[in-house]
């Protein structure tokens, strides 16, 4: 296999230590994620955006607002309905049908691209990287989304820091802005990652375009 992401293991600790603010923007409101609650705030992803807080009552520029929160849901309004959301949840609505589905990212100041997507239907955040062969997730996501590690076919990988055991498994979606890819294959680390890296698993599906510090995803297939 690939090595997972060596070019970018060195930001991926500096982000995490430092908690660098990650922009990312994509074509059409379309896909919210609950992150979060706080007394009378709800803690937003909206079309992959770095999370952000929003108000009871206050209507995003998106779109999106916040009617109530109870427990650990929220109900929001989304594209004009109603959803109830778990924290870690994400709703997204139909594709535009204007043709294949895209995703436009920005990159951040180092020249990466971030991404909150999300799998199996709960909240991912990715960097864009060629350099890994599949998907690759940290024990810790793992675990958030499911994903039964000790099913999966056993192996091992070189990274920065040296090899290191993964599984390979399927997920059933991956979801980035408009676009919805099934049974892709991943690995899953032993150990927690900083940050998932979307591979080629999925960027092989894609027509990609670079503009800049834009980049935008296209489904080809």
């Amino acid at each position: 296999m690939a090595g997972t992401g060596s070019r970018y293991a060195a930001d991926f600790t500096r982000a995490a230590l430092l908690g660098i603010g990650l922009l990312t923007s994509f074509v059409h409101a379309a896909d919210v994620g609950l992150a979060g609650l706080f007394p009378g705030k709800a803690l937003l992803t909206i079309n992959g955006g770095a999370p952000r807080i929003v108000a009871l009552g206050v209507k995003t520029a998106e779109g999106v607002q916040v009617i109530s929160i109870e427990g650990e849901t929220a109900t929001l309004e989304v594209d004009g309905k109603k959803r109830v959301l778990r924290v870690g949840q994400n709703v997204a609505s139909q594709p535009s049908g204007r043709g294949q589905a895209t995703a436009t990212l920005t990159s951040d100041a180092g020249g990466h691209f971030f991404v909150t997507g999300n799998i199996n239907g709960t909240t991912v955040r990715f960097i864009v990287d060629t350099g890994a062969s599949m998907i690759s997730l940290g024990s810790g996501d793992a675990r958030r989304i499911g994903l039964d590690a000790s099913k999966g076919e056993q192996g091992l990988v070189n990274t920065a820091n040296g090899q290191t055991r993964v599984s390979r498994v399927k997920l059933d979606t991956v979801r980035i802005g408009e676009i919805v890819l099934n049974n892709v294959d991943a690995l899953v680390h032993q150990n927690d990652l900083p940050v998932a890296l979307l591979g080629m698993s999925f960027l092989n599906r894609m027509e990609m375009q670079r503009n800049g510090d834009t980049m935008t995803l296209k489904k080809r297939y």
